[in-house]
């Protein structure tokens, strides 16, 4: 059985490339066969097309909840970006490693893999279960066909580490965010003859800019939370297309707009309120003019925001094996930890090496000094796994 050190292992994930909506099998491959190699059994859940697949294991007793290290595969890609050596091929100096995933959140995962030795060397009271998810960058897609598949375990995890870049600090809560693609369907004619027609871009720039004060409004009658840099729910449309030609009625307008929610505000409210707005307001003109006009709102992705109170039990423990014994922020964006929380109830917090500022950007990178924190973490959590948990 060959133990490898957590810098060993990062430097072989970050040799993966597992952009986001490309396959991580070959990733998942060498998860598996690692564990393989200490009998640690694994399942997998696929994507639909078996392209991509989430990995779950359970080192320790089956019987009894435990502790969930939790860390997603894919990585935003690097097109585009001035890196300064191969974005796939680990680049380490005195301070830091570099490459695509060092922070976010490969470093994580590595930390968690390197203790899976140990973790089976000892005589575990309590679990650690590792959780590792695909398609996390566009939208939490992935790590959904995973709880659907833990919803029907008779022992799920009591508490969950999910590793994003928080420099180790424990953030107990994020956003939610909803995405979603609105078509406008008017009728064109010549632009010389404008009261013949429904202009679809008109009318989509009058919703846009009903969306553009909702940053407003919820500003003057939302609870805000001081917790986030940005204390309120926010509103953004992101892009925009629409029109053939200038002197023609365009028929058709399609733009896409996300909501961040705070946890505490609900979603499908704020969501709600742009759609009455549409159908209320802007439809009946519409149709008035051209019966057949339409405004579609579809789904793009939606992942609920996570509020966890200080004085939870996966805050408690996690003081108790974190070296770095610090409350973060709270953050404005997204990780699966909402779903965990929500959706199977386990009690879950934000905590995991390097740095937010890092990542998504070129040379990305995660320091000696948060893998040696995140490498100290995991050693802690199985010394406190050697008894029953709580303890």
């Amino acid at each position: 059985m060959t133990r490898l050190t957590s810098e060993q292992i990062l430097g072989r994930l970050i040799g993966f490339e597992t952009t986001s909506t490309t396959s991580n099998l070959e990733l998942i491959d060498f998860m598996r066969n690692y564990l393989d190699d200490f009998s640690v059994v694994s399942q997998l859940v696929h994507s639909d097309d078996q392209t991509c697949a989430n990995l779950y294991a359970t080192i320790g007793p089956d019987d009894i909840g435990g502790v969930m290290l939790s860390g997603h595969t894919d990585v935003v890609p690097t097109a585009g970006q001035n890196w300064n050596s191969d974005p796939y091929q680990m680049k380490s100096d005195d301070r830091a490693f570099f490459g695509r995933g060092a922070c976010d959140m490969k470093g994580f995962i590595a930390s968690a893999l390197a203790g899976v030795p140990q973790m089976v060397a000892q005589s575990l009271m309590t679990p650690i279960h590792l959780a590792f998810s695909y398609d996390e960058e566009i939208g939490c897609v992935g790590v959904k066909k995973l709880i659907n598949a833990m919803r029907d375990f008779e022992v799920k995890p009591r508490i969950g580490l999910i590793g994003e870049p928080t420099d180790m600090k424990m953030v107990p809560g994020h956003k939610g965010k909803a995405a979603f693609r609105v078509d406008v369907t008017g009728s064109s004619c010549h632009s010389a003859y404008i009261s013949s027609g429904v202009n679809a871009v008109e009318y989509a720039a009058e919703l846009i800019s009903f969306i553009r004060n909702m940053n407003h409004e919820v500003q003057q009658r939302q609870q805000l939370d001081d917790g986030y840099s940005v204390p309120h729910s926010t509103f953004h449309v992101g892009n925009i297309s629409g029109g053939t030609a200038l002197n023609i009625v365009p028929k058709q307008c399609q733009f896409e707009f996300e909501v961040r929610n705070l946890p505490q505000d609900r979603l499908d409210d704020l969501v709600h309120e742009i759609q009455r707005y549409s159908m209320d307001k802007l439809l009946p003109d519409m149709q008035a003019r051209f019966e057949q006009s339409d405004i579609q709102f579809t789904l793009i992705s939606h992942y609920p925001g996570l509020l966890t109170e200080l004085d939870s039990t996966v805050i408690e423990y996690t003081r108790s094996i974190n070296p770095v014994n610090e409350i973060g922020d709270k953050v404005s964006f997204g990780t699966e930890a909402g779903l965990f929380d929500q959706q199977l109830g386990i009690n879950s917090v934000v905590c995991g090496p390097g740095s937010i500022d890092q990542a998504h950007k070129p040379d990305e990178f995660v320091t000696r000094e948060q893998m040696q924190y995140c490498d100290r973490l995991i050693t802690n959590l199985i010394d406190r796994c050697k008894t029953v948990f709580p303890n």
